[in-house]
């Protein structure tokens, strides 16, 4: 029994030594196909910064759109708070 559970310990130990060795060559080949450049970071950049600006400007002109319309709104009523009655 001690000699089945040695022997089965140390095949899952070459087991995941393999597997790591499989991924690190993996990992390794990834890096083939990615051709990184001094012009990667300035692409990831530009991708990225509209997609953070887009919404804070959108944002910005409907404050701006419902604020002009509100200035002119003389009948607008208070919306109270949910379960309070007035």
């Amino acid at each position: 029994m001690c000699k089945m559970m040695s022997k089965s310990i140390l095949m899952l130990a070459m087991m995941w030594a393999e597997a790591a060795n499989a991924a690190n060559a993996a990992a390794v080949d990834s890096y083939h196909y990615l051709h990184v450049t001094i012009d990667t970071p300035w692409t990831i950049f530009l991708v990225l910064a509209p997609m953070v600006l887009a919404p804070t400007i959108l944002m910005g002109v409907l404050v701006w759109r419902y604020a002009e319309r509100r200035k002119g709104d003389e009948g607008v009523e208070d919306i109270a708070a949910e379960g309070k009655q007035e």
